[in-house]
């Protein structure tokens, strides 16, 4: 589960982490007493303006240069600001060409920066351990920087029965370039983050920037957090921030038993089997489709299952096309056919009218495509995986 902003830092808060201060507003109303509140505190290098940085929260990083980071020096203004941004959608390269909706606007203390770094907690996958990730330069896209100078960048894991060592800490802390009392303050911060990174079950923890004051002081600038849904048992706490159903198909597939994850494309898909449903995703890629979920309805799904997940399916405005690869075994093909056709028959309007590309093989696929054809909607068969993949690629490239 993704986190915003907002959320992320009320985890790290009480845990000596130096965040700034902040308020979350979710309403334009709001913003004038936020600032007001805030003001106090700040004020522009030899001017005595105060300013406050506003922050719309997305769950998606590149919020500046898509105009979603704003500085104000009035009530006035941050007023104006809140109101341009509550309700736009904002789109950056994380997210999709319809961009995602901005419900609340933190404001938060400008803070004067002397250097940036970055920090990040995260999980090696390859080696099976949590790791620590720090970078000479914050505020930059890692990925690229990494590819570019990987000498900036520095990884440290560690054993998650013992937890991030204080001497990993301190290498870390030096590799920034880091001395003196700023060395022992930073040491101190990544051993703080690496407890609240495995205490609160986090998958990702991203400190970016990191801001080194020019009073030799730490700042959390922005920071970034990713929950671990299997972990929500031993957290009500996580619970209770979880994405309301009908804000999530995450949420709404995992209250009908299914597993079901957002991607950024346009193709919709409707697999039975983990495995075909990952290879379906891989094949659209390669074919030069976007995928816009991985949605398994199981190896022995029964006909509602198999409604709930097409009507749960067609619920994403981005589709463009649908892409239904089946291999029937211990469920039948018929019966995804009618569970199909049962999940039409409670539509109206758009949801139509978008191109739906149908591979079906195994028990009673012969069954099942006369049972589409004869239907009244509209499905493109093939009974080849690049054929089909190809016709729900190019169905999404040309549907307008």
């Amino acid at each position: 589960m993704r986190l915003h902003e907002y959320q992320a830092r009320e985890i790290l808060q009480g845990c000596d982490t130096h965040l700034p201060r902040s308020i979350t507003i979710f309403k334009t109303e709001e913003a004038e007493g936020a600032f007001l509140r805030l003001a106090p505190y700040q004020y522009a290098a030899g001017t005595g303006q105060p300013r406050v940085i506003l922050k719309a929260q997305i769950l998606a990083g590149g919020r500046g240069k898509a105009g979603g980071i704003k500085i104000v020096h009035s009530p006035a203004e941050a007023k104006d600001s809140t109101r341009s941004l509550l309700g736009s959608r904002l789109v950056t390269p994380q997210t999709t060409p319809e961009g995602e909706e901005v419900k609340a606007v933190l404001f938060q203390e400008v803070v004067p920066v002397e250097r940036e770094v970055y920090l990040a907690f995260v999980i090696d996958r390859q080696g099976a351990c949590p790791m620590l990730v720090g970078c000479l330069e914050g505020g930059v896209e890692i990925e690229e920087l990494a590819r570019k100078s990987p000498e900036k960048v520095l990884k440290e894991p560690w054993d998650s029965l013992f937890g991030l060592l204080p001497f990993q800490a301190r290498r870390m802390a030096c590799f920034l370039g880091l001395s003196g009392p700023r060395l022992t303050e930073a040491t101190n911060l990544i051993l703080n983050l690496s407890r609240v990174f495995t205490e609160k079950d986090l998958t990702l923890l991203e400190v970016n920037p990191l801001a080194i004051t020019p009073e030799g002081s730490l700042s959390i600038l922005d920071v970034k957090a990713n929950f671990d849904d299997n972990a929500f048992f031993r957290h009500p706490e996580m619970a209770a921030i979880r994405p309301k159903p009908e804000e999530s198909l995450e949420s709404l597939a995992s209250s009908f038993g299914l597993s079901y994850v957002g991607l950024e494309g346009d193709i919709g898909c409707l697999v039975n089997g983990a495995g075909l449903a990952m290879a379906t995703n891989d094949i659209i890629r390669v074919c030069g489709g976007r995928p816009a979920n991985f949605l398994d309805v199981g190896g022995d799904a029964s006909t509602e299952r198999v409604t709930k997940a097409f009507g749960l399916l067609l619920r994403d405005p981005r589709l463009r096309a649908v892409f239904v690869n089946i291999f029937g075994g211990i469920t039948r093909c018929d019966t995804i056919a009618q569970a199909i056709l049962s999940a039409l028959g409670g539509l109206k309007g758009t949801r139509l009218r978008i191109p739906m590309i149908v591979r079906m093989e195994g028990t009673n696929a012969l069954e099942a495509r006369k049972m589409l054809e004869g239907s009244g909607f509209s499905f493109l068969f093939s009974r080849e995986m690049k054929e089909s993949t190809l016709m729900a690629t190019e169905a999404a490239k040309t549907k307008q």
